[in-house]
């Protein structure tokens, strides 16, 4: 599959077959992430993963936990369930949102293993996927995480590969930092938003 970086923790997932699936189109993403897409996925409902506005004017379903708002075509997901979106075989994992402070947010996050393994979004959660993953989207910067949460998770994951995501708040030298850091571990890369692999 051809996976591309947008804007923060989206990203686009290209099938072979002519399948398009995107993860978590927030605010923070530029309208060119949801183009073409056939199905979205959604982590969870804070506005920098899941830009409500934008999903109501899509002709597709979205994927996610909890209620998606006034005009989302949506359906609700749990933990365990597994479907077919765009192509792609998904299977949803974890079950709740990382808290920040005094157990706050309290909400559904949603992970999704996409292809048996082959790549595993988090949303905003460190929950293992308790499969193999061959690529690991890896949280970078947030409110709920510091920087050895991240090298934590990749480590204790081993994937092939991690790539960066969650980003949005970082300037440059900040971005510059959390990389170099990362970059100590095996198959980390960074991708710029717009940038693909694959």
């Amino acid at each position: 599959m051809r996976i591309t970086k947008y804007g923060h923790a989206c990203v686009r997932l290209e099938h072979p077959d002519g399948g398009v699936l995107v993860i978590d189109p927030g605010e923070w993403t530029g309208p060119e992430a949801t183009s073409g897409a056939d199905a979205v996925l959604v982590t969870h409902w804070h506005p920098d993963h899941a830009d409500r506005g934008r999903l109501a004017t899509l002709e597709v379903i979205v994927y996610g936990a909890g209620p998606p708002g006034p005009g989302v075509q949506g359906r609700r997901v749990a933990p365990g369930d597994q479907f077919e979106a765009a192509g792609f075989r998904v299977r949803a994992v974890g079950g709740r949102h990382a808290t920040v402070f005094g157990g706050e947010p309290d909400l559904p996050n949603t992970g999704y293993v996409i292809e048996d393994g082959a790549l595993y979004h988090p949303g905003d959660a460190f929950a293992a996927p308790e499969v193999d993953v061959a690529v690991l989207l890896v949280p970078v910067q947030g409110s709920w995480m510091r920087l050895g949460d991240a090298m934590d998770f990749v480590t204790r994951i081993q994937p092939e590969r991690a790539i960066g995501i969650h980003d949005g708040q970082l300037n440059d030298r900040g971005l510059a930092a959390v990389n170099g850091w990362l970059s100590s571990l095996p198959g980390y890369r960074y991708l710029s938003p717009g940038q693909s692999l694959g």
